[in-house]
């Protein structure tokens, strides 16, 4: 970890700060990225003494690009590019709007994208590097059908995922790419979803933002292809693909509450 430059996006809060403040503390190079600059100087000042703040809105490519071209100027290269900004939605399938949509993509897919085949070339010209892509459970089953839109982007931010590691597999062995898939994370993330939505801090079980982090951090020191920031999401992944019938699965929880029982009738 010791010297690499590590580029985050969503760097200013939740699972993007809390990385960056980890791979400073590990001896990294974190280069922050995100819109809101009071926060991500807040965090870069947390961030080890070569944390340095890009101020850039990843859903425009030429804002990727450029954060691209600065920090190999200013840090010689770049190891670690780590798409993790994104936003969530809460709107079933049949009230979504045609702008709900295109946000959900825009933030979650169409960024990423960009990261992707901003670093690229940049990769290709070393033969070497790491993108990581910061998805969701929710990008595999559809344990909260109120997030529609946003399970559907990564769906699809999956896909993009693993056809880029297939792509580059046999002429770039070196270039490691990784889907990161985190479940409910004690971060703002409820609240700022589109449409408003429960406090994620609030619900039960959910994970603290430094685990993320450290799954994260593991994964860039030892890089696998496919990772879950508890085990638990993987054996739930693996039983839902697995049935014969995923309608019977749908049917149990998680994918459905249990049925709260009515208190008894005082006395």
């Amino acid at each position: 970890m010791r010297d690499r430059v590590v580029v985050i996006t969503g760097a200013s809060s939740g699972i993007g700060a809390a990385l960056a403040v980890l791979v400073g503390e590990k001896g990294a190079r974190p280069v922050l990225v995100a819109r809101r600059e009071r926060e991500l100087n807040e965090v870069a000042a947390r961030s080890g003494p070569h944390a340095l703040a890009l101020v850039a809105d990843v859903t425009r490519r030429a804002d990727v690009e450029r954060v691209v071209a600065v920090t190999i100027a200013r840090a010689g290269h770049i190891d670690v590019w780590i798409n993790n900004a994104g936003r969530g939605i809460t709107r079933s399938v049949a009230e979504l709007t045609d702008d709900d949509f295109d946000e959900m993509m825009r933030v979650n897919v169409k960024s990423a994208l960009y990261g992707m085949q901003a670093v690229l070339p940049h990769f290709k010209t070393r033969r070497r590097g790491h993108l990581i892509n910061v998805s969701s459970v929710l990008g595999r089953v559809p344990i909260a059908p109120v997030r529609s839109a946003y399970s559907a982007a990564k769906h699809a931010l999956n896909s993009l995922t693993a056809n880029l590691r297939m792509d580059l597999r046999a002429a770039f062995p070196d270039i490691h790419v990784t889907t990161v898939l985190p479940g409910v994370v004690a971060t703002d993330f409820g609240v700022k979803a589109l449409g408003g939505g429960p406090d994620s801090r609030a619900l039960p079980g959910a994970q603290p933002v430094e685990e993320v982090a450290e799954v994260i951090a593991r994964v860039i020191e030892e890089p696998r292809a496919d990772v879950y920031t508890r085990p638990v999401y993987r054996e739930l992944v693996a039983r839902y693909f697995g049935a014969e019938d995923l309608g019977a699965v749908e049917g149990q929880p998680p994918f459905v509450q249990a049925p709260v029982s009515p208190k008894p009738p005082a006395t």
